[in-house]
């Protein structure tokens, strides 16, 4: 059974940090495009950021651009989200996701195949 799961939500005062994990399992990930998405309440999912297979290519949210950094870690089927300078507009639910198809830009217009629960990030002002 393929799983994603992210860890390393929680609360955090406004511009402190948080560093979110996702582990993948029942299959490799390493030539899959791999990204970060959430949803505030009463909001749509959206796109935050994406990384290549390779890690050669990143893309993220203009709204997290300069704060927040996505890596990866093919050994390990691990995507990270290190998140800085935390705002309370960063509160939601974050949710780790791959594409199959191999095509980057795709995954950040919400062309996923599979979808981690999410974890909660709050952010106190």
């Amino acid at each position: 059974q393929v799983q994603l799961g992210e860890s390393g939500g929680g609360l955090v005062q406004a511009g402190g940090s948080l560093r979110l994990s996702c582990a993948a399992s029942g299959r490799t990930f390493s030539n899959s495009p791999m990204g970060w998405f959430r949803q505030a309440p009463g909001k749509e999912r959206e796109f935050v950021a994406a990384i290549s297979w390779s890690g050669g290519s990143l893309y993220y949210a203009d709204s997290v651009k300069g704060r927040f950094t996505i890596s990866r870690d093919n050994a390990k089927n691990t995507v990270y989200l290190q998140m800085n300078s935390l705002k309370p507009e960063d509160t939601a639910v974050y949710y780790c996701a791959a594409n199959l198809n191999g095509r980057t830009a795709a995954l950040t217009r919400g062309e996923v195949d599979y979808w981690g629960q999410g974890t909660q990030v709050t952010v106190s002002s």
